[in-house]
């Protein structure tokens, strides 16, 4: 972290600019998934091909986000995050023209290949301006502000999509004035890497400790529970059980994104508190209960409840997951650690469809939820066996 960016409040300019890049990292999901029941109507396709579009959106950041990474390291972040911002509003408007299926999957497999570094660099760049005492604060807001892009963006996909199901795909063109903002706006330190790449894979090798791996497992967990049980298969229930429309989805799945935002913005204080691995277990209870509570509910109106849990759970685990690894990785690795990490969670985002999808085909829709609940009860194990340990020493960090 630069001295200047010390002396500056944590809410600045830069931070700003980061909060668009976090709005573009959450829209290639949350602003298109209450549209997937009417699209699956009207293009003809079954439950388990059109999730699908989440999968081939996820699948290119298995791979290319550590190599993005590995490259905002040795050459800058802003030489990475530009061009796929770009490369995602172009490639993701352009789902918006399609109305083949197949055509559609292949423009989200290129938006997939610009979103798969966002992710990771926006809050790249948060650990990189803050030191320890502001990270988890700025991460916190970050946080808030990707839950409010997700408590809106599905409002405004379901809108968007009662009137063609096409419509929410257009939105992805926002990205392309946050890309020229980032490139002459952003005010960022960039690290200066010198040693031989054989060097750099091998000190960053020995960075690795158990708290960075209980990090990247508790990711791994976190979002096959997000993209599986609740971004794919809650408006189907929703849909099957109530017959709610997309604005009704929408709302519902505001009201999670929402106690996310409130939850978040709190993390500072939280972490004042209490340790994170406090947090973190709290955070997996309560995906549990959430989860087991949702196939229960007996109207739509109290779906709102479990929905609200759900979002508490999210606000708690994930910054705080984010802000343990930006103090644990080095700065001159720390795109590739961050990357890394998004190069898991991306593995979540990509088996969640497709495992809750088994599940859904084999035990019905109840039974995706239950699945999703027994991901949180393993993800509180991962947290109390690797992260609680070194909690008390993260807090100082």
């Amino acid at each position: 972290m630069s001295t200047a960016a010390a002396k500056e409040p944590v809410l600045n300019r830069n931070l700003l600019i980061i909060f668009g890049v976090t709005l573009m990292a959450v829209l290639g999901v949350s602003s298109v998934t209450p549209a997937f029941p009417l699209m699956a109507e009207k293009l003809g396709v079954s439950v388990q091909s059109i999730a699908l579009l989440i999968t081939v959106f996820t699948l290119p950041g298995i791979v290319l986000t550590p190599i993005f990474g590995v490259l905002a390291d040795r050459y800058g972040r802003k030489r990475i995050l530009v061009p796929s911002l770009l490369l995602f509003g172009v490639a993701g408007s352009a789902c918006s023209l399609v109305r083949d299926f197949d055509l559609l999957l292949l423009f989200r497999f290129l938006q997939g290949v610009g979103g798969a570094s966002i992710m990771s660099l926006n809050t790249t760049v948060i650990g990189d301006l803050y030191n320890a005492a502001d990270r988890r604060t700025a991460m916190g807001y970050n946080a808030s502000v990707l839950s409010v892009g997700t408590a809106c963006y599905p409002l405004i996909g379901g809108a968007l999509a009662s009137i063609a199901w096409y419509y929410p795909f257009a939105l992805p063109l926002l990205a392309l004035p946050i890309a020229f903002t980032v490139l002459f706006g952003l005010k960022n330190p960039e690290p200066h890497v010198r040693e031989s790449l054989s060097n750099y894979f091998a000190n960053m090798w020995k960075a690795m400790n158990r708290r960075i791996a209980g990090v990247f497992a508790g990711s791994f967990l976190t979002f096959i529970i997000l993209y599986g049980s609740y971004l794919t298969f809650f408006p189907f229930l929703i849909k099957s059980r109530f017959d709610g429309s997309p604005i009704t989805i929408g709302l519902l799945m505001s009201c999670a994104s929402a106690s996310t935002a409130v939850t978040s913005s709190q993390l500072g204080r939280l972490g004042r508190r209490f340790r994170p691995g406090v947090l973190l277990a709290f955070g997996s209870v309560t995906y549990v209960v959430a989860l087991v509570a949702m196939p229960h509910m007996p109207s739509t109106g109290t779906l709102v409840l479990p929905a609200l849990l759900f979002g508490v759970a999210q606000g708690v685990n994930i910054p705080n997951l984010q802000a343990l690894l930006a103090s644990l990785a080095p700065m001159e690795y720390r795109a590739a650690y961050m990357s890394a990490n998004a190069m898991v969670l991306r593995g979540g985002q990509t088996l969640g469809p497709l495992l809750l999808g088994a599940v859904f085909s084999l035990g019905g829709l109840d039974w995706v939820f239950y699945a999703g609940a027994s991901c949180g009860l393993l993800l509180m194990i991962v947290v109390l066996a690797t992260i609680a340990e070194g909690s008390k020493k993260d807090v100082r960090t």
